[in-house]
């Protein structure tokens, strides 16, 4: 077994979720990955870069997809047989709470002289409470972490004092926590290193393609993504990326841009491993115009033909998607998301566009070319009533009407999210959001994961939805924007039949776990339970995750670009 100075270990939301009886529900349905949530963040990536360019040796290892694509894996065989110096383990978005300290038990049951590093948004928000888990020894906080995990890895390797180590929180040799602060937060993201190459590499290294995968199926349906900033100049009230979550989690006080020629030149490295559309994350215009001009003069200079996804963080014109026509040879698609129809509700969220924005936008955007558009509506958001979430639905079919029918325009209307991020605005005041919580520290997140119902899951209730009431508005809700697609012709009448026998399946399944889980007698409870298990899967709800993915080739059929992309960057490497 080859030995690396650090290993990242990617846990699965629910640590032992293939001995639990779960039903997921709907609150994955509008992401690549499942309900185990088995995307790591880019941030392994980019550490993983760095670290590789200061002569480290790194690995990647997605614990949660080899669980998923295989009943026989054994985690605990797996993590024995790893040697690392550093355990780091991505604590980034809360749903992950629960896998990954069960995770990092584990680790240090089996290299107990090992240091488990946490890192992420959660981490950083909660690390007081996570330096108190005998098993962590090292917590990472802030959003450009690169930098100093390279401090901190000279430091450990060298036998030196982790004090000068910036943003870690640490036990010294007796035990005590140690804080020193968030002190290093770039300004900018230009030294960055975006190297998919990096990747592929380790992937070679230790021959394990499976371990390495961002998500389940991503090796068939590659999407990569390049960023153009950390950070956000949005407040949106539910966030916990923000601008406001930002300044309060990781010190972020504005946005750090990567400058339109890096984030083309990163578009570029891409485009020489892999033909797969580029998910460009963060509105172009958000620093200014002008540097979306600068971007898009870029692209079109290094003739990038890999195509292209883009955010919009609010409405835009003709004059601007003339431009990315013009700029993208690959083609362009658009990831757009106004949360509610409902202007009061989007408004006081942050979203200060209206309804008819929205709807020159996306007559625009396909009238100048866009090849797909994603519209992405949610359930149990502040001031949000049932008849509000009803409603999104019922105003996608004049949205659809705007279109041809032949032009890809994707609605979804799904659950907010199974927690309120730590950090924003709802999180930190929920009186005047309208928001009750059933959960506040870590650990009660943690138990939360515990339940065997997604409804159950749910950290929260409005003031306007309790629990109940969100969920079952969510199945109406898809249901309702089922029949809108059927009636604006976008699926066939056996389409829309078969979606609607799913939702109501998944209603009864619900219904019949409530049950269950109101039972007294706990062996009865947990023995009904466990003979439900195989009808609980993991199958799309409230619409068709197929929708979700671009066409792409896949890594495979990448192969010769792929070893042509490696020796290219061996020869820039050496010249």
């Amino acid at each position: 077994m080859v030995r690396s100075d650090i290993v990242f270990l990617h846990a699965p939301s629910v640590y032992d979720f293939r001995k639990k009886t779960i039903l997921y529900g709907p609150v994955s349905d509008v992401i690549p990955s499942s309900p185990v949530f088995e995307m790591y963040p880019i941030g392994f990536m980019t550490i993983s870069s760095h670290l590789e360019a200061a002569g480290f040796r790194t690995r990647i290892v997605n614990l949660a997809v080899q669980m998923l694509q295989s009943k026989r894996f054994d985690v605990e065989e797996r993590i024995r047989t790893l040697e690392a110096d550093v355990f780091a383990i991505d604590l980034h978005w809360m749903p992950h709470v629960h896998g990954a300290t069960e995770i990092a038990k584990i680790v240090k049951k089996h290299h107990p002289d090992s240091k488990i590093e946490f890192g992420g948004l959660t981490s950083s928000y909660f690390w007081e409470e996570l330096i108190q888990m005998p098993e962590i020894d090292l917590i990472m906080r802030g959003d450009t972490t690169e930098e100093p995990t390279v401090r901190m890895m000279r430091a450990l390797q060298d036998g030196k004092d982790l004090s000068e180590v910036p943003n870690l929180v640490w036990k010294d040799a007796g035990g005590k926590v140690r804080n020193n602060g968030v002190t290093y937060s770039a300004d900018d993201l230009d030294d960055i290193r975006f190297d998919y190459g990096t990747m592929i590499k380790n992937t070679i290294r230790y021959m394990d393609v499976k371990g390495a995968l961002p998500w389940a199926g991503w090796d068939k349906l590659p999407l990569t993504s390049v960023f153009s900033v950390r950070g956000c100049s949005m407040n949106c009230a539910e966030c916990g990326g923000s601008g406001y979550a930002n300044g309060k989690v990781v010190c972020r006080n504005a946005p750090a841009y990567r400058s339109p020629e890096k984030l083309a030149e990163d578009m570029g490295m891409i485009q020489s491993y892999l033909d797969t559309p580029i998910f460009i994350v963060g509105d172009l215009r958000q620093h200014s115009d002008g540097y979306a001009e600068r971007f898009l003069k870029a692209v079109k200079e290094r003739g990038i033909k890999n195509h292209a996804v883009i955010e919009l963080f609010g409405g835009a014109g003709r004059e601007y998607f003339s431009k990315l026509d013009k700029a993208f040879d690959g083609g362009w698609s658009i990831e757009f998301s106004p949360d509610s129809h409902d202007e009061a509700v989007r408004s006081a969220l942050g979203k200060k566009y209206s309804n008819s924005c929205i709807e020159r936008t996306i007559e625009a955007a396909f009238e100048k070319g866009c090849k797909r558009m994603d519209l992405f509506y949610m359930t149990g958001l502040p001031f949000q009533t049932r008849e509000s979430a009803i409603d999104s639905a019922k105003a996608s079919k004049k949205l659809w009407e705007l279109v041809k029918k032949e032009d890809d325009l994707f609605i979804y209307n799904a659950p907010f999210a199974p927690f309120v991020d730590p950090g924003s605005k709802a999180f930190e005041e929920p009186e005047k959001w309208g928001y009750k919580f059933f959960a506040r520290t870590l650990a009660e997140h943690k138990a939360l994961l515990e339940n065997p119902s997604w409804k159950q899951v749910l950290s929260y209730e409005t003031k306007w939805m309790d629990r109940n009431t969100i969920a079952e508005t969510s199945y109406d809700a898809a249901i309702e924007l089922a029949a809108m697609a059927f009636e604006c012709s976008r699926t066939s009448a056996e389409t829309f039949e078969e979606r609607k026998e799913t939702i109501e399946a998944a209603r009864r399944l619900m219904h019949e776990v409530d049950e269950v889980t109101a039972y007294p007698d706990k062996q009865k409870r947990e023995g009904r339970l466990l003979e439900m298990k195989e009808e609980l899967d993991m199958r799309s709800i409230v619409c068709d995750k197929n929708d979700l993915y671009w066409e792409a080739g896949s890594v495979w059929r990448n192969s010769p670009r792929i070893v042509l992309g490696l020796i290219r960057s061996r020869n820039r490497r050496n010249g």
